[in-house]
């Protein structure tokens, strides 16, 4: 038998886990023959709980001041802990004392514990405060909704290794905190800017040691996991692989590109949606239900008002949530009114320079140009510049446009593009703004041939072919600065086109292999008809043929 490490009881090695599982109630042995497990559980029962009570932490489970503690001996009790009742304050100041459910007190907790536990919370934006406890408040992930496939494996506590992509506010630290609740795991959060590899590895030490005692797995939940090196990333495959942890990694960017292979064929991914203005409302409205007393804003903070910000917070409801923190504080000024208050809320700008945002754009606004649509190019142009992207990668873009999309269509867009990357580089924003606009009407306005483009997409290509790289240059094309090289025959049959009229001659200048080989196309276009585009000119020659669509 050994002794129990939360009730000091004599317990049964075997039973050990169904023991602590059962709140220390069931399996109870006389104590006679008792073997402590370890020098620890030889401390008196007092003592031991108390040192229990001052490494578990009265917050639930999904507080992060529960899992960004160095302190390897709290992590080791996190487990054992959360089973036990946690003390509530009777609003006087003091906690009372905890039972385990048969009259036994277990825990005598300092009055100052709690006090310093509820300033904490107060302290709290109104983002984490409003954090969601239930997956039923997540609002606008389908993955964790009713039917959803990772609400699922929640429940069947079969909650495997996973990478979770969104974008800032769409709830990935909140799912993971409440799989945390919903499971009997062990709950540990990590955060890639402030942990590293050392740290890792004690928490994987620990997990095994867990494991091993009670039978629990550790649940790992890595925030901003993209910001590890793939390096980095490497001390996740092997307590993965074995099963000792399972790890909840959260980024915002793509985790192709982010995340090592080896440890995405090992996670699954689930991408979450981006938030709706209505479900941005829903969170902003509960919010202000829960807050009204707290914050006693006035009738500024209404319905209208709730509205704008969900449209201004673009899908991030951390964001919204600081700006209707901000608002119900606003609002209570004197003389302010609703434009005022408008007006003084913190613009968020919603185009990310180093992640998707930025290349997502800038394809926007090169397809557009490509597609001759005027208003949409000069919308993503006003994006970038507004949102402070660098005029001469908008303008290097460009001159790609007119070489490749305009081409031999109109070759002087080539000349105004190279001018425009001058003027950005001479004059620079605000200024250039309108010199970029300049020459994105232009190139949307301007006839397309790819001819060019695709004829060298198709040598290219050819250079694929086994043996074409390679293939020798035409002796007489060759260049002859030696006597040797003279001799050997180079350039002796070549013959000078401007000593011909009109400069044509019967020349071969391919290699013999790809003689008769045509990479140039004829046409400027493909040959390709859209359906879609036929049906609209169809129904515009209706109506203006016959006053109505036919």
């Amino acid at each position: 038998m050994v002794a129990c490490p939360i009730c000091g009881k004599p317990v049964k090695q075997t039973n050990i886990n169904n023991h602590i599982d059962s709140n220390c109630v069931d399996d109870i042995e006389p104590e006679n023959g008792m073997t402590p497990v370890s020098s620890f559980f030889k401390t008196p029962v007092a003592k031991r709980d108390a040192s229990a009570s001052f490494f578990s932490s009265s917050q639930p489970v999904q507080s992060p001041s529960d899992s960004r503690s160095n302190t390897s001996l709290k992590r080791s009790f996190d487990a054992i802990a959360s089973t036990q009742p946690q003390p509530q304050s009777n609003g006087n100041g003091h906690t009372p004392t905890l039972h385990n459910g048969t009259g036994t007190n277990t825990n005598s907790q300092p009055p100052s514990k709690k006090h310093k536990t509820s300033a904490f919370e107060k302290a709290a934006p109104l983002a984490e405060r409003m954090r969601p406890r239930t997956l039923d408040d997540v609002y606008g992930q389908d993955l964790v909704g009713p039917s959803g496939v990772l609400r699922g494996l929640i429940e069947q506590d079969r909650v495997p290794s996973m990478i979770l992509w969104g974008g800032a506010g769409t709830g990935k630290t909140t799912i993971a905190r409440v799989i945390a609740s919903m499971v009997g795991s062990r709950f540990v959060e990590i955060n890639s800017t402030s942990s590293g590899v050392a740290e890792c590895k004690k928490i994987f030490a620990e997990a095994r040691s867990e494991l091993g005692l009670t039978g629990r797995k550790t649940i790992i939940f890595c925030d901003e996991i993209h910001r590890f090196s793939k390096s980095q990333q490497d001390v996740f495959l092997g307590p993965v692989e074995a099963g000792h942890v399972t790890l909840i990694g959260a980024t915002t960017e793509n985790p192709s590109f982010k995340v090592q292979n080896a440890l995405l064929s090992r996670c699954r991914t689930f991408t979450l949606q981006k938030l709706t203005d209505e479900h941005i409302c829903r969170i902003l409205t509960r919010a202000l239900e829960a807050e009204r007393n707290t914050y006693n804003p006035s009738d500024l903070v209404n319905d209208e008002l709730i509205r704008y910000l969900s449209a201004f917070a673009d899908g991030d409801a951390r964001t919204a949530l600081n700006l209707l923190e901000l608002a119900m504080d606003l609002s209570k000024r004197d003389g302010m009114d609703m434009e005022t208050l408008k007006q003084s809320l913190t613009k968020t700008l919603v185009y990310d320079r180093a992640g998707d945002q930025h290349y997502d754009t800038i394809s926007a606004f090169h397809k557009s140009v490509r597609g001759g649509d005027a208003d949409a190019a000069l919308y993503y142009l006003a994006r970038m510049i507004q949102s402070g992207e660098d005029a001469l990668y908008i303008a290097r873009r460009m001159i790609v446009i007119a070489s490749e999309d305009v081409g031999l269509a109109d070759p002087t867009m080539l000349p105004l593009a190279t001018a425009a990357y001058t003027a950005a580089e001479k004059v620079g924003l605000p200024e250039a703004r309108i010199n970029l606009a300049h020459v994105t009407v232009a190139l949307c306005l301007a006839p397309k041939s790819t001819r060019a483009y695709r004829g060298l997409g198709n040598a290219m290509s050819a250079l694929q072919e086994p043996g074409v790289a390679g293939l020798p240059i035409p002796i007489h094309l060759r260049n002859a600065p030696t006597r040797l090289m003279k001799e050997l025959g180079y350039g002796k049959e070549y013959k000078y086109n401007p000593n011909y009229k009109d400069g044509k001659v019967k020349q071969e200048y391919l290699p013999d292999a790809l003689k008769g080989r045509k990479f140039l196309e004829d046409v400027d276009l493909g040959e390709k008809i859209d359906e879609d585009s036929l049906l609209h000119e169809k129904l515009e020659e209706g109506v203006n043929g016959n006053g109505h669509a036919s």
